[in-house]
């Protein structure tokens, strides 16, 4: 035995056919073992050693356990053995890894494993343990720990599924036998390597009259061509799905797919009717709807997208038809006037085709269909019409009113035929320039006419039944006004020629040409020559160039602004008519200073005279001058208005403004000579103020006694007797009305101000310095009652009040 036993595994586990485990043969030598592993060498090879010799480990190959053991004892895995048990139980075997001393016990003793636990291959395929081999005594390992693995045995516990259902495909109607719908697939959870466990087949269960699948593959396919969306557009087929290859005894799952049926254009559109009818009034506009029609089409989506036209020419003259996109159905519209009284039925032909044919189906028939609308004009009360609707006419401007300029006409179109009155609308002839014959129809002039006014006239001319003003039609009719020679040709401007003082004779010096408001057919035409009052001038002359102008030109040598500075040359101008007619311009020529280069320098012969005389240094003192008496004059304007302003003010001052204040306390009621009333006094001057009456009493209109004391009244409150609020109250209840009324203001509660005093108090002034009322019209016998420091006050007031009525008396 060498020196490291080699531990053994028996028995050598080894699958036969009939997938069981079978015991090696025992070798001749106890050292050599069959189905040895070695580190890095394959089962059943040897490593080989110096010397010769074979190291021999751990006799390993695979355990295999069956799934699903329904047994009542725990099932033989099988057995490790070590080379070096001589069976005296001196070597204790452990295992440790997955499941060990749960799923998998051994024993020590023998070396023995054994599954405690049902077990499912599709949960776990294997398991992974190591094996130790320990001397019973010391619990040292008496071999290398190696690992192991127990393979659970696969057998047929899994039917096959349909993990990605719910299936739902489509085919399009009428496809071939064979057509690929889609494909199926199921899983079996068994083990593909062993056996036939997880060998799916598909076969059909329901629906096999219209499909077919492929039993390898599992696509599902048509087994018809008259697949019809029309009669049938879905279909429920139930695929199975059988393991062990279809043999007897395998598990087999199911699932439903729904195919659905898609559409193809293989239904022409069908109008449910050969024949509609509808009815519209002749007066509506082009553009209106005379009704609808629809083909119906079994088809769905675009397969059912239409198109419709009309077909006879009769009904494309007056009618055309467009098509809803939302309902598929035919707009049939009207697209020129209708009228009752030319035709009062219309037959229309409207066909309907499909959008998109599919050329596959064509053989099927055509995809079309016709069908008849006939519209029905119903009569309406219309208005007249003129005839031509509007025009042109034209007059003379020199017609005379009541002139005719032309005639309109209108008729009712209606079969009754009522008479036909005419009106001009007023707002498009505020002037009233044309009238016009209410029976007849005749437009005749109103007024004067003018074409350099106006040359054109747009009126609008009603015409109505007569009876039944309500049926009014309107036209708008032109007025051309045709020109006559009635203004004279004048000069375009008043002309102003300048002439230098050294011109030459022949010297161009003006060009003229003229206006004419007229516009005769033939066009302007004017001539041009002197009046015969100047035909004898021997200063300028006139030459009619023919071209609607005249030049004027010098017939001397120089001209002396000194003995003449202005010519004025009268113009004749002359249209060439019929009538022709004349008018005369002036040309005003002035002699003016040229330079040599016949610029001109100055045309004022004053001017001239006074650089003849004056120097420009003399000039300019002039202006000097000038401008300082303006500055004087500013001056004193400016002093005296300052001078009035500070006497207005001082006019102006109120002696009511002049307060004397004292602070000076006397001493007491005896005092009288502590302060000075005369002081009090000396700002006011009462002069005598005699009453309108001239008697002693108390007048209506003022003040009836003069004011021969200087004492002034006291202020004393007046309690009128009665207090008139009637105008406060008339006024708060007018702005309470305007604010209800008031739009704009909220609609609810608001706060508002007035500033509103009344009429004219009745209470009198309390300041006795502004009192101008006499002291008879007081009583201070009051004053009495204030007291001992008010006795010389009330004892001034009493004898005032005496010397007051010793007068009066």
């Amino acid at each position: 035995m060498l020196a490291q036993p080699v531990l053994e595994m028996l028995p050598c586990p080894t699958a036969t056919s009939q997938g069981a485990l079978a015991l090696a043969p025992a070798p001749p030598d106890p050292l050599s073992l069959s189905c040895v592993w070695a580190a890095g060498a394959p089962a059943g090879d040897s490593v080989l050693l110096v010397g010769g010799r074979v190291k021999r480990g751990w006799v390993w190959n695979q355990f295999f356990v069956v799934e699903e053991y329904t047994g009542t004892e725990p099932l033989y895995v099988g057995k490790i053995h070590s080379d070096s048990d001589e069976g005296d139980g001196s070597i204790k075997y452990t295992i440790s890894g997955e499941g060990a001393g749960t799923i998998f016990l051994i024993d020590e003793v023998t070396g023995d494993i054994h599954a405690t636990e049902r077990l499912d291959r599709e949960q776990k395929t294997f398991y992974t343990l190591r094996a130790q081999a320990r001397d019973r005594q010391t619990d040292q390992l008496l071999e290398p720990e190696s690992e192991f693995i127990i393979k659970v045995q696969d057998i047929n516990d899994s039917e096959p599924r349909f993990l990605e259902g719910p299936y739902i495909g489509s085919v399009a109607e009428l496809s071939p036998v064979g057509t690929s719908v889609m494909q199926v697939m199921a899983s079996d959870a068994d083990d593909p390597t062993y056996g036939s466990s997880a060998r799916v087949v598909y076969s059909v269960l329901d629906g096999e009259q219209h499909f077919t699948v492929d039993s390898k593959t599992g696509v599902i396919r048509t087994a018809v061509a008259d697949l019809d969306r029309e009669t049938q557009d879905r279909y429920e087929v139930v695929i199975r799905a059988t393991d062990m290859a279809g043999q007897l005894g395998g598990l087999s799952g199911s699932t439903t797919v729904t195919i659905v049926i898609t559409d193809v254009n293989d239904n022409p559109p069908r109008f449910s009717q050969k024949m509609y009818q509808f009815s519209v009034a002749e007066t509506v506009p082009t553009g209106t709807a005379v009704g609808r029609v629809k083909a119906e089409d079994a088809d769905v989506g675009e397969n059912t997208d239409m198109m419709y036209q009309i077909k006879d020419e009769e009904g494309v003259e007056l009618f055309r038809v467009t098509t809803d996109s939302n309902t598929q159905e035919a707009v049939v519209l009207v697209q020129k006037p209708l009228d009752y009284e030319s035709k009062r039925v219309h037959t229309v032909v409207v066909e309907a085709l499909n959008k998109f044919v599919d050329p596959r189906f064509v053989d099927l028939g055509t995809f079309r269909d016709q069908t008849i609308v006939r519209v029905s004009v119903l009569d309406v009360d219309e208005p007249p019409e003129f005839r031509p609707p509007s025009g042109l006419m034209e007059v003379q401007e020199d017609a005379r009113v009541g002139s005719v300029v032309g005639v309109v006409t209108a008729l009712d179109p209606d079969a009754a035929n009522s008479p036909v009155r005419y009106a001009i609308d007023r707002s498009s002839d505020l002037e009233r320039i044309f009238d016009i014959d209410a029976n007849t129809g005749a437009i005749v002039t109103g007024k004067v006419l003018d074409r350099e006014t106006a040359g054109w006239h747009n009126i609008t001319v009603l015409a109505m039944e007569a009876d039944n003003h309500s049926q009014v039609s309107r036209a708008s009719l032109r007025i051309r006004i045709l020109d006559v020679n009635d203004n004279p040709p004048e000069l375009a401007t008043p002309y102003e020629a300048a002439v230098c003082e050294d011109a030459k004779p022949g010297q161009l010096i003006q060009t003229i040409s003229v206006v004419d408001r007229d516009e005769p057919q033939s066009g302007h035409r004017f001539y041009f020559t002197l009046v015969p009052e100047a035909t004898n001038n021997r200063h300028f002359s006139l030459l009619d160039v023919q071209d609607n102008t005249a030049a004027v030109h010098t017939q001397r040598v120089g001209f002396n602004r000194q003995e003449q500075d202005v010519y004025l040359l009268p113009i004749l101008v002359v249209d060439s008519g019929p009538p022709a007619l004349s008018s005369t311009g002036t040309l005003t020529i002035r002699v003016c200073g040229c330079d040599s280069a016949g610029a001109i320098q100055s045309c004022n012969s004053t001017a001239y005279a006074m650089t003849a005389t004056l120097s420009p240094g003399a000039l300019i003192a002039l202006l000097v001058c000038i401008l300082i008496l303006v500055v004087l004059v500013l001056l004193i304007l400016t002093l005296k208005r300052h001078h009035k302003s500070h006497l207005a003010s001082e006019e102006d001052e109120d002696m009511r403004d002049n307060v004397i204040k004292y602070n000076d306390e006397g001493g007491g009621e005896q005092d009288t000579e502590a302060y000075d009333m005369s002081a009090l006094r000396s700002l006011y001057d009462f002069s005598e103020i005699k009453g309108g009456d001239g008697g002693g009493g108390t007048g209506d209109g003022g003040l009836s006694s003069s004011l021969a004391s200087e004492l002034h009244a006291l202020p004393q409150w007046v309690q009128s007797p009665d207090l008139d609020f009637s105008m406060f109250r008339d006024y708060i209840s007018k702005k309470v009305e305007q604010a209800d009324e008031d739009p704009s203001v909220p609609p609810y509660d608001s706060f508002q101000t007035y500033a509103f005093e009344g009429a004219d108090s009745p209470v009198p002034s309390l300041s006795s310095i502004n009192t101008w009322s006499t002291s008879s019209e007081q009583d201070f016998s009051y004053l009495g009652s204030w007291g001992p420091r008010f006795r010389q006050l009330a004892t001034l007031y009493a004898g005032h009040r005496g010397e007051e009525e010793g007068e009066e008396s």
